[in-house]
């Protein structure tokens, strides 16, 4: 522990770290300013409805998502969720078409053209689901809640316009904490807003618990128990790897190579056993918001009855769903991130192989082979955690409570901070200080 606060100290010595946290810091404290202001022409006084619609069931997700802002009818009311929703059909579109493809493989400029069209296509998602946004708050809020008049084309224009561009702002806040800051910018944003929901829940279960004698203090103390637990059952599914050993070659006369078999110069591959990180969850739960809006479209019995299975988000069908779409994208993600291939040229072209698999091809399909098996174990464990919450509102959690024993809000929480440490941890180690992640004496620091 002691060492742990030493690391903390010695972040504030590297000037270039240093600067990077209060960047992400400052641009943190402008997404949460944001998201309290109230569109103009609502009258924020007029709310509670807005606050009820958002309190349980899908539209608590979405309230998450945006760090409150949905339920606040803020300028930041749809958040990233556009950005995300683009992302993903973006990654799809790069399977099939042959143009995204090429841009994949140019690298640093294919990168910067993929994300130009991630951008358009953001804009185009929002102004689709800013008039839906406004449409909700027509059928929610009471009239006398619109200033400008209710159901007025002015308000409307006006409204969606500023909820683009809220995207938008929050989109490239996001871009300037990768660049400019700590950790990746948009799932930070994400974070926070799940953070900023964590003490109220908290609060209410309390109150649920103690003041209303539903369980009393033992259940407390049972279900903070729990909690940490499925926190560390998080971070080791997060920090797991499986190390493939490479042994390299040395070369001997003019042409020929001879195996290093004294371990000199064996070094390892790890493999992560959830590669994708917590991209397949996002993924999931931005993919899980469709069958409700597209089934809510139809009056008839059956799209109803799917609008309310898929509303539920602690109802079987939702979690079955649920986790079915994050085994698919825990595999889809770590087919894209993880290019066995790739891998395969490199340890060819450096005289490195495996052990007993020939290089080339042969050392390509063995990655790919280990990855598959266990990828698939690894996404099971996710979509386990992802859907708890569901098991644990069974036994009386309030709701508000339960969605942080796991599901998105947990894994997405863990899975930022260590990627977060992480960062960090390399900074502090690049300057010969100890990590976070690591114990030890602190050496002294390189000028």
């Amino acid at each position: 522990m002691k060492n742990f606060f030493e690391s903390l100290a010695n972040i504030w010595k590297i000037e270039e770290l240093k600067n990077r946290i209060l960047i992400t810091l400052g641009i943190l404290l402008v997404y949460r300013f944001g998201a309290h202001v109230t569109l103009p022409g609502i009258d924020a006084t007029q709310l509670h409805s807005l606050a009820g619609q958002t309190k349980n069931g899908i539209g608590s997700i979405l309230d998450m998502f945006t760090g409150g802002a949905f339920s606040k009818a803020s300028v930041f009311a749809l958040g990233i969720m556009p950005y995300i929703s683009a992302s993903i059909v973006v990654q799809l579109m790069g399977i099939a078409i042959p143009y995204l493809q090429k841009l994949q493989k140019d690298g640093e400029s294919g990168r910067k053209k993929i994300n130009q069209i991630t951008r358009w296509l953001t804009i185009a998602i929002t102004l689709v689901q800013g008039p839906g946004y406004i449409y909700n708050l027509y059928r929610t809020l009471p009239q006398n809640a619109f200033l400008l008049g209710f159901d007025s084309f002015s308000f409307l224009f006006s409204s969606v316009l500023i909820l683009t561009t809220g995207t938008i702002f929050a989109m490239w806040l996001g871009e300037k904490i990768t660049d400019k800051g700590i950790g990746n910018g948009i799932s930070l944003l994400i974070m926070v807003g799940i953070l900023a929901r964590l003490p109220q829940a908290f609060i209410q279960e309390f109150s649920s618990t103690i003041t209303n004698n539903n369980g009393g203090p033992m259940l407390l103390v049972i279900e903070v128990i729990v909690w940490l637990l499925v926190i560390i059952a998080c971070v080791l599914l997060v920090m797991a790897v499986r190390k493939i050993p490479v042994q390299y070659a040395r070369r001997t006369t003019i042409g020929d190579f001879e195996a290093d078999m004294m371990g000199g110069n064996r070094q390892w591959i790890p493999l992560k056993l959830n590669a994708s990180g917590v991209m397949p969850i996002i993924f999931a739960q931005a993919i899980m918001f469709i069958p409700a809006a597209l089934a809510g479209l139809s009056q008839s019995e059956t799209s109803q009855s799917i609008a309310g299975a898929f509303s539920n988000m602690f109802g079987f069908w939702y979690n079955f769903v649920f986790a079915t779409l994050i085994v698919v994208f825990t595999f889809f993600y770590t087919a894209i991130t993880v290019p066995t291939n790739k891998m395969a040229d490199d340890l060819k072209r450096s005289g490195g192989f495996i052990p007993g698999v020939k290089p080339g091809v042969d050392t390509s399909d063995f990655l790919d082979h280990i990855m598959s098996l266990i990828t698939f174990p690894g996404s099971l464990f996710l979509a386990l955690i992802a859907v708890f919450p569901a098991i644990v509102v069974s036994f009386g959690v309030q709701q508000s409570w339960a969605m942080f024993f796991g599901g998105t809000s947990l894994i997405i929480m863990v899975g930022v901070a260590i990627d977060t440490m992480q960062q960090i941890n390399s900074y502090l180690l690049n300057k010969h200080y100890d990590g976070l992640m690591k114990s030890g004496k602190n050496r002294k620091a390189v000028a």
